[in-house]
């Protein structure tokens, strides 16, 4: 039977309760493996829970027999000739692997509503919630591999604890492997985690990316108040985003921006929008105007993403500089809607977005750091 991991807090809190062990400890646990794992003193050695003072005794057996400090380990770490990204190939216990994206940014490039915007330098860590995904958005690498299986609460946790060491990290996006809302319950258990100790992350630094998943986005901001959401978007009707992303059919366009007007009534909070920008398919300065009416009485930020090509496996080509300037100029200037094209990081790595698909990369060079302005800060 394979031990679970320390960070899936269900389990832990249930064990503890089972036990009659008060769960207030379990962050205490935690702490001492988080400290453990990034102190390269004591990373190479394994952890013993005896280690851990001041837990009471009944914990330790329960600790030893059940659960694992981590069930995952970095298999391999790449980092990009920009300098400033750098992707964790992860192993699973059952021995399949996902990666995450660790990205840092410096939030005062650029301005904001015409003043200088606050903040320093930063990281963002693109996490993954399932090993493929079986939404099968044809421009997308994970999409390819089709759907192989759901990460646990833990599993999803362990990649923050492992990005800790490459960098502290301040904020965290749900834009890696699978579809979030698709693996919901570990989803959340996971952020609830996040959000507390030791990790203490601000859920205004939390953003979870969804193609659409209705029913989902429905509860989210029940369970979960305060987090961004974004919308993989892509399309600004209903037979385009079909084309292009399969699992559309399901999830009505209609449907879709029915659910996202409540959620930001019930929210109030802006929702970032993300287009990729396929050449003769999706960014003509018609769709552009489709896509600001779409949007026009709700409160968004889009951020414009240029493809980026996934080898053998692509069908479409990189959109023009100049018409994704048009795309830009269009949406801000008719319809008034805050509009980003977002850098391109990592791509030597297979890092950037849409090429997460568990390959190795050749290139692990770092070249000069160059800090970029980011485009998760909704709130600045």
């Amino acid at each position: 039977m394979s031990m679970k991991s320390i960070f899936d807090a269900k389990e832990v809190r249930s064990e503890f309760e089972k036990a009659s062990i008060n769960p207030s400890f379990i962050p205490l646990i935690w702490k001492h493996v988080m400290t453990h794992h990034q102190n390269p003193n004591t990373i190479t050695k394994a952890i013993d829970w005896c280690e851990i003072p001041s837990l009471p005794s009944a914990a330790y057996s329960l600790l030893a027999s059940k659960f694992k400090p981590l069930t995952t380990a970095v298999d391999s770490l790449h980092r990009s000739s920009d300098g400033v990204t750098s992707k964790l190939v992860i192993k699973l216990q059952n021995g399949s692997f996902v990666e995450a994206v660790v990205m840092k940014y410096d939030t005062r490039l650029g301005k904001y509503d015409g003043k200088p915007r606050p903040g320093g330098p930063r990281s963002t860590l693109c996490v993954s919630s399932q090993v493929g995904c079986k939404m099968g958005c044809r421009f997308c690498a994970t999409g390819s591999m089709g759907f192989k299986n759901n990460l646990s609460s833990g599993e999803i946790v362990e990649q923050l604890v492992h990005a800790s060491r490459v960098d502290s990290i301040r904020n965290v996006v749900f834009m890696g492997m699978g579809e979030p809302l698709n693996n919901y319950a570990a989803l959340v258990e996971a952020i609830r985690v996040m959000l507390g100790s030791p990790f203490q992350l601000s859920p205004r630094r939390i953003t979870v990316s969804t193609v659409g998943i209705v029913h989902a986005i429905n509860k989210l901001h029940n369970d979960l108040p305060g987090l961004n959401l974004a919308v993989s978007l892509h399309a600004p009707v209903q037979d385009i985003r079909c084309q292009i992303m399969p699992a559309a059919r399901a999830f009505p366009l209609e449907k879709l921006m029915d659910a996202l007007q409540q959620y930001q009534k019930i929210s109030q909070q802006k929702i970032l929008i993300e287009y990729i920008m396929l050449d003769g398919v999706n960014d003509g300065e018609q769709h552009a105007h489709l896509l600001g009416k779409l949007l026009e009485t709700f409160q968004v930020i889009v951020n414009l993403i240029p493809f980026n090509p996934i080898g053998t496996l692509s069908q479409f080509r990189t959109s023009s500089e100049e018409g994704v300037s048009r795309f830009q100029k269009i949406l801000r200037g008719t319809y008034n809607i805050r509009t980003t094209v977002r850098k391109q990081m990592g791509q030597d790595i297979s890092g950037a977005c849409g090429q997460l698909v568990v390959n190795l990369p050749d290139k692990k060079s770092i070249g000069n750091s160059s800090l970029l302005a980011d485009i998760e800060d909704l709130h600045l």
